[in-house]
């Protein structure tokens, strides 16, 4: 955000650090109005619904309904990441973290409005479920990123209960575990009592959220995640003043440290980088890779408006009641989810690996379509609207067309 950012806009960037085989699918869904009372079926449980939606673009893991990160209509965008904590997490269906912010995204018309719509979901109805595509259960609690136009929070949540931080100027990032201490703008009315009932605090003094929730022998996966965390908070306060869409992809582009991953079974399947102009007269501009690997990816840009729709290329195919998610024990056989754009991605990055010329060809190819995006974006918030730009909406479908062009 201002002051650390290059332009008066507020910079958001994620990436999806998921099961390495899993597909990533980006998807368009228009704004809508609901029947009243009718009800929505989310990943494992249904909700009710309300009567108007907004517009959002979800990058999602194809299997499930929510997705790890987006945007919507409004210029709200929100990414989560998995926590464990000393509040059990729970193999009983219910809202997955990701469902939460796909909802908080359709019903949030600001961030502060979807922290909302998170929080009273979570007292509702709870989180839990398993969050990969495995007999073997994965669960986890969920920390949010939430940002609009003209402010972000931190939103981290342990069970039902949580803390929020208001973000105002500056920089900041979360990575897999509780980051929010004694700075809270907002909290579950029975957080600080629950603590005190269960021991974790004495009722005196300071209450630091991620000292007291935090566990004391942490999961394998949430110790690498301090590296990660202290690298983001590093590389972010080295571009402080400086820091534009560019900057964002670069960072997420970094394997040393450990933000573009690749181990354990995981990797980063997806990236999203945002520019939320503070001048609501200018329009938001989200890039998504869609592909795994953001360090050999095309980011491209994708704007809410007039022709705005799905891209083919980056849906996965549909197996209806037969999806091993909806049949019953869950997960017991595996199904090829690769869209379109990510088959031809994984034969480019073979390519890249093996074949030294023509690897070089392509990687030029991605990066050249990826300048011809941030080049689209920087002169359309210059107020240049080209005869090419009149159909905004269309921009995605365009390079991801031009990019499945490239591979085949």
């Amino acid at each position: 955000m201002p002051p650390a950012s290059a332009i008066p806009a507020v910079i958001f960037a994620k990436n999806s650090d998921r099961p390495r085989d899993e597909v990533q699918e980006v998807v368009f869904v228009p704004a809508g109005t609901h029947t009243p009372g009718s009800r929505l079926q989310c990943t494992y449980i249904e909700v009710e619904q309300v009567s108007k939606t907004h517009a959002v673009i979800l990058s999602r893991p194809s299997w499930l309904w929510g997705a790890e990160m987006g945007a919507n209509e409004h210029g709200v965008c929100i990414g989560n990441e998995a926590v464990w904590t000393k509040e059990p997490v729970g193999e009983g269906e219910a809202l997955l973290g990701m469902d939460l912010l796909r909802l908080a995204l359709e019903r949030g018309s600001t961030a502060q409005e979807a922290l909302r719509v998170i929080t009273g979901l979570l007292e509702r109805y709870g989180q839990g479920g398993s969050c990969r595509e495995d007999p073997m259960p994965f669960c986890y609690h969920n920390t949010f990123l939430l940002a609009d136009r003209t402010e972000a929070w931190v939103l981290e949540t342990a069970g039902r209960l949580w803390a929020a931080q208001r973000i105002q100027g500056g920089a900041r990032n979360i990575s897999n575990q509780l980051s929010i201490g004694t700075d809270i703008s907002a909290e579950h009315p029975e957080l600080r009592s629950h603590a005190q009932a269960q021991g974790w605090w004495s009722g005196q003094g300071a209450f630091d959220f991620a000292q007291v929730f935090s566990l004391t022998q942490q999961p394998v996966r949430m110790e690498a995640a301090k590296a990660h965390f202290r690298a983001g908070r590093e590389l972010l306060q080295k571009w402080q003043g400086s820091i534009t869409a560019e900057v964002m992809m670069d960072i997420l582009r970094n394997k040393e440290s450990g933000i573009c991953m690749d181990s354990g079974g995981f990797r980063t399947t997806a990236s999203m980088v945002s520019i939320l102009p503070q001048d609501p007269t200018q329009p938001c501009v989200h890039f998504l890779t869609a592909t795994p690997d953001p360090s050999r990816s095309v980011f491209k840009p994708f704007i809410f408006g007039m022709g705005a729709s799905q891209a083919p290329q980056v849906l996965y195919p549909t197996f209806g009641a037969q999806d091993p998610v909806r049949t019953l024990p869950r997960f017991q056989t595996q199904v090829d989810r690769r869209h379109m754009l990510c088959r031809g991605h994984q034969v480019a990055l073979g390519l890249m690996e093996s074949e030294q010329e023509q690897g070089q060809q392509l990687r030029q190819k991605q990066q050249d379509l990826e300048q011809e995006g941030l080049e689209a974006a920087r002169r359309l918030l210059a107020g240049e609207r080209t005869p090419a730009h009149q159909e905004l909406g269309g921009l995605f479908q365009a390079f991801v067309e031009k990019e499945t062009q490239a591979y085949t």
